[in-house]
């Protein structure tokens, strides 16, 4: 195996398309594995820990360091002069006209000079995320801090300085937002309408505004506010914000707030606020005890699906019911698929791989009510002990930061999980993959079409040995998506998986196939107590 190490001097690029770049670089043939990112202590960092960077580059944190790694050196010169020219392509100097009044600006402060912006989306590496946010907040501006890997206490202060100066820090790690019909960063093609949602849950309101534009409504905001927003350090800051925002503007109607579970004091905090917004608020805090409903105004729903459904419900003036919402505008064909071999024995072990972290958590939280332990490496209990290795009913978010060291994100690149599709149809003890599909704006251009080689694969593997292998999946999005959901979905259901409409109900398709029963249509979810909401 030949290692190729280049350094591209003095040409910042930010991180989404440094990870877009690698994903590219990786699915040329003979390319084994590929890094492209800025070189700075921390990335240099992780790609020693991946085993990927060797010696000493010189490079610094203003230029990007690519390592591609192959089989043949012709190859490998090859695809780094193509990322090469595409990096100067999409430079700003190499879009400018060339004529002698032409200014680029090297500043915030130069690109306020002929814009009336007042939002700064800011993705550069978590080192020096914090400075760059506190120089956009200083200028007036609202921030989107897609960075992650920023400290606590830089969270702190920053939100303070915004809620002082009436201005909003979505992140850090705010992977999703869309501010007035606008999407930021991993976000969807929905529909404006009146529904606001707010959420430390990237993945999480992503599953939330395209079900609601799926049965017939729309979103007026979606808000996120980086996944440590409601723990204990940073105490909601951000989304006691959002919440005020949208209880006071005219155009929402209804209010959605989504996290993960929140520190209890927090989501106390939460659902005060909640409670005076004078609007009908639906609050998931998924993987978190149940919660009494606290005030008339406040809807406990149990999964994300649940979520849209009783906001578009409550946008519509109509009575919730799960069996009279509107019809779910992409058709989902679900059943068992024709198989040459029956389950054996063996079989009865559900396998999760994800790339949402919020969808993981949720599959962890509803297979949990059925079938027990169910191991991850979600914040949710017990935990894997070897990330790389299943063991029983295991959900793996492969979004997870040791699972992508010198790699791209899965929702960008789905190599990782193509590669781990394969890991577990060796298994004898596998009876179903239970995958996401998430589309949007930044993710892969078509992942259903990556992921089908691997399916295939893996059901002849598990029929050369006599199992039948079995996939349930769900897309998350809409047929307006760069991808099209609807053609997502074709995809995969011609490679042999069984669809769900939402991530819930694919995870409820999975537990009855582990079961080995004919699934027919799956239940709704449980009729909640109204003493304790479950």
């Amino acid at each position: 195996m030949i290692t190729l190490t280049r350094a591209i001097r003095n040409c910042y690029r930010d991180s989404l398309s440094l990870m877009q770049l690698s994903a590219r670089v990786t699915e040329t043939p003979g390319v084994d594995a590929a890094a492209v990112v800025m070189a700075t202590d921390g990335n240099r960092a992780l790609l020693r820990d991946a085993g990927l960077l060797t010696g000493h580059p010189e490079a610094g944190a203003a230029d990007v360091l690519v390592i591609i790694r192959g089989d043949e050196t012709p190859i490998l010169e090859q695809a780094f002069a193509t990322l090469a020219e595409e990096l100067h392509r999409g430079s700003p100097a190499s879009r400018a006209s060339g004529s002698a009044d032409t200014r680029l600006p090297r500043s915030l402060a130069m690109s306020l000079q002929d814009t009336n912006a007042n939002l700064a989306l800011i993705s550069v590496p978590g080192d020096y995320a914090a400075a760059e946010a506190l120089k956009a907040l200083r200028l007036g501006l609202h921030v989107m801090l897609f960075s992650a890997d920023v400290a606590e206490a830089d969270e702190v202060a920053l939100k303070r300085y915004a809620a002082a100066n009436d201005l909003l820090v979505m992140g850090p790690d705010c992977g999703t937002a869309i501010i007035n019909g606008v999407p930021l960063g991993f976000a969807n093609v929905v529909r404006r309408g009146d529904i606001g949602c707010v959420g430390a849950s990237g993945t999480g309101l992503q599953e939330v505004s395209t079900l609601i534009h799926r049965h017939g409504a729309g979103v007026s905001q979606v808000i996120g506010t980086g996944g440590r927003d409601l723990s204990r350090a940073v105490g909601g800051a951000a989304t006691l914000q959002a919440l005020n925002a949208l209880a006071q503007d005219p155009s929402t109607r209804v209010i959605v707030v989504v996290s993960k579970p929140p520190e209890t004091e927090v989501a106390a905090r939460i659902l005060e606020r909640a409670g005076r917004a004078g609007k009908p608020v639906v609050v998931n805090f998924l993987g978190a005890a149940p919660f009494t409903e606290p005030a008339p105004g406040i809807v406990s729903a149990r999964t994300l699906e649940e979520v849209a459904r009783r906001a578009v419900a409550l946008s519509q003036g109509i009575p919730y019911s799960w069996d009279t919402q509107p019809i779910d505008r992409i058709p989902s064909h679900r059943r068992l698929p024709d198989a040459g071999h029956p389950k054996t024995p063996t079989q009865r072990f559900i396998r999760g791989l994800y790339s949402g972290g919020s969808l993981a958590a949720e599959a962890v939280q509803l297979m949990r009510e059925t079938v027990g332990p169910v191991y991850s490496n979600t914040s949710m209990p017990p935990s894997l002990d070897d990330i790389w290795k299943s063991r029983g009913h295991t959900v793996v978010d492969l979004g997870d930061a040791r699972l992508t060291r010198g790699r791209p994100h899965p929702m960008i690149d789905p190599r990782l999980r193509g590669e781990r599709i394969l890991h577990e149809a060796a298994d004898p003890e596998v009876a179903v993959v239970l995958l996401d599909v998430v589309l949007g704006y930044g993710a892969h251009h078509d992942p259903a079409g990556a992921l089908t080689p691997a399916i295939r694969k893996a059901r002849r593997v598990a029929e050369r040995a006599g199992r039948r292998l079995l996939f349930a999946a769900s897309v998350c999005g809409t047929p307006d998506d760069p991808q099209n959901a609807t053609q997502q979905q074709f995809g995969l259901e011609e490679a042999g998986v069984i669809l769900g409409r939402s991530n819930a109900e694919a995870v409820r398709i999975a537990l009855e196939l582990a079961r080995n029963e004919r699934h027919e249509k799956p239940e709704g979810p449980r009729r909640r107590s109204k003493a304790t909401g479950t």
